[in-house]
């Protein structure tokens, strides 16, 4: 069966490749020496299911409109689940394994660990995917398309979606807990964080707009609040009145995994409003306020531009959805097709 999927793939990839070449410029079709063992190379394209499972992105969808109106946060954290998915060892679905006699699961990692929600959405589009289109989508493009749907649904852009990864067999703990920005990051950091995923400070900056929507726990802004520069001071680029209400919601000692909304003024509302708070000294976290206040007047424009116009935000942040989505796919015969997302066939 999963031969024949691939072959049905590779199939529909050679009767679209002179249409899609020129329809999708930046997409390779090539049968060169870059595939392994096959001698064929593959490269993602958004119609990959058009014929092997047409209702694929539909079935995401309808799981996804029930989870957000259930609960609007669900959206940011699948949106989550992408990132520290292709930030360690590329899109591949690895973060979604749990432990096992061969797996150390990347959920354990300190970015990851008590932190990533939203597994149970996938489970539940994999098995409605898997009772319409048995071994054919893979657990990584539900990823990606659960990221974009939670995008869109939570009044963010639409972009138009490369498909054709394939699941890992592996996982890294080690890479989830040093390739993944921690939230205290400063902006040099970052950089080179993101520099190590092919990705630019346009990336960082369009990217980080993802915060918002969503909710960050207690621990990974605390430092700001009472001991930024290891003076027992906060941070001084903190807004004096959003100080005082983090305080409330962030003692000193304990509460650790109390949330607070990364954007306060429209927590559920995919905006530029994230940009606007970060210029008013109201960004939530030292990662999102450096982009403002760190060194790189590349970066501080960027917040700026996007604060004044949401549809270049918008624009870039589906271009760099799209980049980042192609972080080292597998492809072709690498990998497989996960029955289970949580486990390796």
């Amino acid at each position: 069966m999963e031969l024949f999927k691939v072959t049905l793939s590779l199939i529909v990839i050679a009767s679209l490749s002179a249409t899609l070449s020129s329809a999708h410029p930046g997409f390779n079709f090539g049968w060169g020496g870059h595939g392994g063992s096959s001698g064929w190379s593959f490269s993602l394209f958004p119609e990959f299911y058009q014929f092997s499972c047409p209702q694929a992105n539909d079935i995401v969808m309808s799981v996804l409109e029930r989870a957000i109106a259930n609960e609007p946060r669900m959206a940011a954290s699948l949106l989550r689940l992408h990132f520290h998915d292709c930030f360690v060892q590329g899109c591949d679905a690895s973060v979604l394994l749990d432990d096992s006699a061969t797996i150390v699961s990347e959920k354990n990692s300190g970015p990851n660990k008590n932190s990533l929600r939203g597994f149970e959405v996938i489970d539940e589009i994999k098995a409605k995917l898997e009772e319409a289109c048995p071994q054919t989508v893979s657990c990584a493009d539900i990823l990606a398309l659960a990221a974009r749907g939670s995008t869109l649904l939570s009044g963010g852009p639409n972009w138009e979606l490369p498909l054709g990864r394939r699941d890992s067999k592996t996982a890294s703990l080690t890479t989830s807990n040093t390739n993944i920005p921690p939230p205290n990051s400063t902006l040099q950091n970052l950089l080179t964080l993101f520099k190590r995923q092919g990705l630019d400070e346009v990336d960082l900056v369009a990217l980080s707009g993802g915060h918002t929507i969503g909710m960050a726990r207690c621990v990974t802004f605390k430092q700001r609040l009472y001991n930024q520069n290891g003076n027992n001071q906060p941070d001084q680029t903190l807004d004096k009145g959003y100080y005082y209400n983090l305080k409330s919601v962030c003692p000193k000692s304990g509460g650790d995994n109390n949330i607070s909304p990364l954007d306060f003024a429209s927590p559920a509302k995919f905006d530029n409003t994230y940009f606007k708070l970060i210029l008013w000294g109201k960004g939530l976290l030292t990662s999102d306020e450096v982009l403002f206040t760190g060194s790189a007047g590349t970066t501080m424009q960027l917040v700026k531009r996007y604060a004044e116009d949401e549809s270049l935000f918008f624009d870039q942040f589906a271009k760099s959805m799209v980049k980042m989505g192609n972080i080292s796919p597998l492809t072709g015969f690498k990998g497989e097709v996960r029955k289970n997302c949580r486990q390796v066939d």
